[in-house]
């Protein structure tokens, strides 16, 4: 059998991979010739040399682009923001995104309606009670007692006043009958 012709990157006889099984390697190694793995060894060298190159290379243009990044005041933060602005904009234009957009807007359009209606039925509730007759009767009597225990004030005021009123009136009232029992 005729050994392969030397066709460089295009030669169809196998090359073990990185990880294949020592065992298959070593196999390989045995049935190739002298002159074969003379042959391999210096192809071997040669992509080992062209890769330090490349790599080189590539160290080179990334200096060079980070160069020119700084000239134009390019900073990683501001990269950063650029590429979330970018992957938001990917995001938002999928139509996933636009029928999530889509449902939730509904979705909250129903739920305001929904309070809405709810703070209505609330607010006619209260209507409700204040007209009730057991409120307006609770009511007569906290303006009565307020006419009985403020005096002068204006008719009306909240119910926190009327509470204040009483507590005032009270005090003032047990400091005058303590007063009386000292001259007594």
């Amino acid at each position: 059998m005729e050994p392969p012709t030397d066709q460089g990157l295009l030669r169809s006889d196998s090359i073990p991979e990185v990880g294949e099984d020592a065992a298959a390697t070593v196999g390989m190694a045995e049935t190739l010739s002298e002159e074969e793995q003379d042959e391999l060894r210096k192809e071997l060298a040669k992509v080992e040399e062209e890769i330090q190159t490349l790599s080189q290379v590539l160290a080179a243009k990334e200096k060079h682009l980070a160069e020119i990044k700084r000239k134009l005041g390019i900073n990683s933060l501001q990269e950063l923001r650029q590429n979330i602005t970018k992957s938001w904009q990917d995001v938002t234009s999928t139509t996933a995104y636009k029928k999530t957009s889509e449902t939730l807007s509904q979705a909250g359009q129903k739920a305001s309606a929904a309070f809405s209606t709810v703070g209505s039925a609330i607010t006619k509730k209260f209507e409700d009670v204040r007209n009730s007759p057991t409120f307006k009767s609770f009511e007569e009597k906290v303006e009565n007692l307020k006419s009985k225990v403020g005096g002068s004030k204006p008719a009306g005021g909240d119910f926190g006043d009327v509470l204040n009123s009483a507590a005032n009136a009270s005090a003032t009232e047990a400091t005058a009958e303590q007063t009386q029992e000292e001259t007594h």
